[in-house]
């Protein structure tokens, strides 16, 4: 159905489009039938590969980036079309509308999306009970988190620990979004210094949680693809040093990789999509030449087929995310994958996914 209907979507304005979308998919899917025939043509062609990562039994793992729901509007539509868990957000303790419209840009020539979103967000009150509205919970849930626009970076953790403590007992894990390039200065608490602390300081947080709830949320750092190696050496250190339990690796790009004569790539904001694919599998390379395992990696950027997802696995990445392939190729994209990633489970010989990985990633042409 999908090819028949992104022309429609296309049409329009790329962030009109998007909330078309979800408006649809929210009043649709209570209607007689609709989540049958969804959970038919997409969840149930979609293979389980199930894992264990952080502590979490994932049915599969393929996940949905964060910015698609910021909301949690849509969790179980999403859900039903295969995916194994998602990551809502970025959510900001207070409500803020993001940068002025037009804000978000299509290039289908490359398939990528340019956008300069500034974490529009609706604010962790009217997140939380949208979260509340929508039991049962249909799989595992990340909530990622963000600093509001006019909290000045120095003073960041004023945001992310009552941030972190909100949604703590909604959260399966909560992913920490210091890299997105459309908030003045969030990029710079990734340079060391700023990051120790802050990591100190969240981890800190997450021990006391634990204990006054019995229950342990990871945490995951979402960085950017714009970092020279030196940065994700530092990175890398500083989350094994605090204990963190994942990287996300990456946010959208500055860089225009290929696209210098292309005149709608000279918007500002981050690239997602196609071009950022080499850009993010190297940093997961980076990471995983020091992390080896011991920290979980979720890869993101460029996915749009079973190989770039293989691709990802095989660099070090332990989960991968959709969002620009998955708004261009729509909810088949998730089964195609999955399948794809059976074969290649059965290929090696292997009885799982991650036997199969473990095996490829000790093979010489790895």
């Amino acid at each position: 159905m999908y090819p028949l209907i992104r022309p429609l979507l296309f049409a329009l304005d790329a962030e009109t489009a998007h909330d078309l979308t979800l408006g649809l998919l929210r009043r649709a899917y209570p209607l007689p039938g609709v989540q049958a025939l969804m959970r038919t043509c997409y969840a149930r062609r979609a293979p389980k590969l199930p894992l264990r990562v952080m502590g979490l039994d994932f049915p599969n793992p393929v996940g949905l980036a964060a910015g698609l729901d910021k909301n949690a509007r849509v969790l179980h539509p999403l859900m039903d079309m295969g995916f194994g868990w998602l990551e809502l957000g970025t959510v900001t303790p207070k409500p803020q509308p993001g940068n002025p419209k037009k804000r978000m840009f299509r290039l289908p020539r490359q398939a990528a999306i340019i956008n300069r979103m500034g974490f529009n967000s609706e604010g962790l009150t009217v997140f939380l009970a949208n979260l509340a509205r929508q039991p049962p919970r249909p799989g595992i849930i990340g909530i990622n988190i963000g600093k509001n626009r006019d909290t000045p970076a120095e003073r960041a953790l004023d945001d992310y620990l009552p941030a972190l403590r909100a949604v703590y007992l909604e959260a399966d894990y909560v992913a920490i979004n210091i890299s997105s390039p459309n908030t003045p200065g969030l990029r710079t608490l990734q340079d060391e210094a700023p990051l120790a602390a802050l990591l100190d300081a969240l981890k800190r947080e997450q021990g006391v949680l634990a204990g006054r709830h019995g229950r342990y949320v990871p945490l995951a750092l979402k960085i950017a693809p714009d970092l020279q190696d030196a940065d994700i050496d530092s990175i890398a250190r500083l989350v094994l040093a605090h204990q963190f339990d994942a990287v996300i690796a990456t946010n959208t790009t500055l860089a225009r990789p290929g696209l210098e004569t292309e005149p709608q790539a000279q918007e500002a904001g981050g690239l997602s999509g196609r071009p950022l694919g080499p850009l993010s599998t190297r940093v997961i390379r980076r990471l995983y030449a020091i992390l080896q395992g011991r920290v979980a990696i979720i890869g993101v950027g460029g996915i749009e087929s079973a190989e770039d997802a293989w691709e990802k696995l095989l660099a070090g990445a332990d989960l991968i995310q959709l969002y620009t392939a998955f708004i261009y190729q729509g909810p088949g994209l998730i089964p195609r994958i999955l399948r794809g990633l059976e074969r290649k489970m059965h290929e090696s010989g292997a009885s799982t996914l991650v036997e199969a990985l473990a095996r490829a990633r000790q093979s010489p042409k790895a």
